[in-house]
């Protein structure tokens, strides 16, 4: 449907739009299975590095055949150990001659082992800490480059998640992103360009699950009347619809002002992933309570949307650490105005 390149620039064969155009397809994908739409938008997680701080030769060799739906796209930042602590990262780069060597294993990585342009954080030097990691373009068939078992989950099954495991991986130097030491800050910079993508996940899964709450509730009969006529049914209702609508306008917020260029947007960008993915796990439980037991059953959708819900509120940063980030933003906010 050419939809692969809606956020790439059209210099580099994309649709040339924003986040906003990006999210808008993220949440009309979420609808109906959140696990088409965390393939489709992981591709933009893999290569808003690229974007963000590639060459134009860079962008030039890896953009179009993402664009173009030829190839897909991967980011590998979490490991065993190192998920929301980017210092804490094990994997290792280190420069021989005109090649780094990569080792290390990611876990849990969206696309692993269909993307074809990986985008994956690395020490280059452990003394620094999270100062010390650089990002590098790794491509599907480089020596030493290789991929876990596929991942057994609770929801969104049918996207791909593996490890990516590095043995000595070579990977050329040209294929470093900005310069050494720049990983942490290209790690950031990616999550609040791509937190509204899962915002918006959490948006078209509660508009989901809400539309098969309604109709079943406008048809499904006890005491002689539908049950939508039961003030009770009507106040949850009310509220799922409510609270699904506030989470739609706090995520087109955050895209319009990332689509600004405004410098300041990891609160926004946050709150929206935080607020609008909550949503989404509370009109999934209450949609499987309106249907009663048939909302149990595989035969209806609501208990896949509900299965499928829980991750939002985990990958991409945990909502704590969402609470931390717009915690530390309130803080130098406020520290600003002394």
């Amino acid at each position: 449907m050419d939809m692969m390149g809606l956020y790439v620039p059209t210099a580099y064969e994309g649709f040339g739009g924003g986040s906003l155009e990006f999210c808008l397809a993220i949440e009309q994908l979420s609808r109906i299975c959140i696990g088409v739409s965390v393939s489709f938008a992981a591709n933009a997680l893999g290569a808003y590095p690229i974007l963000l701080f590639g060459t134009d030769a860079q962008k030039q060799k890896y953009l179009p055949p993402i664009a173009q739906g030829q190839k897909y796209c991967a980011f590998g930042l979490t490991e065993a150990n190192a998920g929301s602590d980017a210092g804490g990262i094990q994997t290792t780069a280190k420069l021989q001659g005109d090649r780094y060597i990569l080792n290390g294993t990611k876990q849990w990585i969206t696309n692993g082992g269909e993307a074809d342009t990986y985008t994956i954080i690395a020490m280059s030097d452990k003394n620094k800490g999270a100062r010390g990691a650089s990002a590098f373009i790794v491509e599907k068939g480089f020596k030493g480059f290789s991929f876990g078992k596929k991942e057994k989950k609770l929801g969104i099954r049918c996207s791909t998640t593996r490890e990516l495991v590095f043995q000595d991986c070579e990977v050329p130097k040209e294929n470093i992103l900005g310069r050494e030491g720049l990983g942490f800050i290209v790690a950031m910079k990616t999550l609040d360009e791509s937190r509204p993508g899962i915002g918006a996940q959490g948006v078209g899964l509660a508009q989901g699950a809400l539309d098969e709450a309604v109709v079943y509730a406008r048809t499904r009969h006890q005491f002689g009347k539908a049950i939508i006529a039961n003030q009770a049914v009507q106040h949850m209702l009310a509220d799922m619809a409510t609270k699904t609508e506030a989470a739609r306008v706090l995520v087109y917020t955050a895209c319009r002002t990332l689509g600004a260029g405004e410098k300041e947007v990891s609160k926004i960008s946050a709150m929206c992933k935080l607020f609008a993915t909550d949503v989404a796990m509370e009109v999934t439980t209450n949609a499987v309570q309106i249907l009663g037991g048939y909302g149990y059953m595989r035969e209806y959708p609501v208990e896949k949307m509900m299965r499928d819900a829980k991750i939002l509120q985990i990958y991409e940063g945990t909502n704590q650490i969402q609470r931390n980030v717009i915690g530390a933003a309130l803080i130098k906010e406020y520290a600003s105005m002394k």
